[in-house]
């Protein structure tokens, strides 16, 4: 649970997380595909009590939402672990650093297997993001000013006002269309600090026909969400 989160206990084995947010005009309830547990956001001036029986009175339909979710994926030997859109099978092998070999990636015999695959992962990331958003960047004749990888789990990439371009390194995982549109939307950023039409006209000039990458982020990035690398 993030830090400043209360938690509702609706039922034994049942709970939400509560969260507080002056940009909501009404309460919601959703449960996210991450794993990470069901939260209920209620505007700043809305009783905690109000919130609680918002909750409890639609507690069959949370029930069935978190009943569902996938089950969360292990990154241990054995498993098929997406990268760049393909399922890599996790394999020990007498190799001193992680590396593809057809349709397996060879991990350190010894060491965690899912500490070397986020490692992997992250460095993947890295020189992927840092290509598409170079060339996006000089498209958009506007420089960025850093680059910086996190684990997030409510967006997949930001932008500051002063040109920081933040992603998730979990983009690596995906096909490396998903990956590319992701950089250009926050490339965009750059020249339009919204999500106006003109930002909207700017990512199709950058990476024309982008909606079916976008779509597919909403449809399965959620899936990518549910891979935990440590035990």
């Amino acid at each position: 649970m993030a830090s400043g989160d209360q938690q509702i206990i609706i039922e034994e084995g049942l709970a939400v997380r509560l969260r507080r947010s002056p940009r909501a005009r009404r309460m919601t309830l959703r449960v996210p595909r991450d794993g990470s547990g069901a939260v209920l956001t209620l505007p700043v001036g809305v009783p905690l009590a109000e919130g609680q029986d918002f909750a409890r009175s639609r507690r069959d339909w949370l029930r069935a939402a978190v009943g569902r979710l996938p089950l969360r994926q292990a990154a241990v030997p054995g498993a098929a672990l997406p990268v760049e859109g393909r399922a890599l099978i996790l394999t020990p092998a007498p190799v001193r650093r992680a590396q593809v070999q057809d349709d397996r990636l060879l991990i350190p015999e010894g060491r965690p297997a899912g500490a070397v695959a986020a490692a992997w992962l992250k460095h993947l990331a890295m020189l992927r993001l840092r290509v598409a958003c170079d060339r996006f960047a000089e498209a958009l004749g506007r420089p960025y000013a850093a680059i910086a990888l996190r684990d997030t789990r409510s967006r997949w990439g930001s932008c500051t006002h002063d040109g920081r371009l933040m992603f998730s390194w979990r983009l690596a995982m995906a096909p490396p269309a998903v990956l590319d549109y992701v950089a250009a939307h926050e490339v965009a950023h750059l020249a339009h600090m919204d999500h106006s039409t003109r930002f909207w006209a700017q990512v199709e000039a950058l990476m024309p026909g982008h909606a079916p990458h976008r779509a597919w982020l909403r449809a399965q990035g959620g899936d990518l969400m549910l891979w935990r690398f440590r035990d």
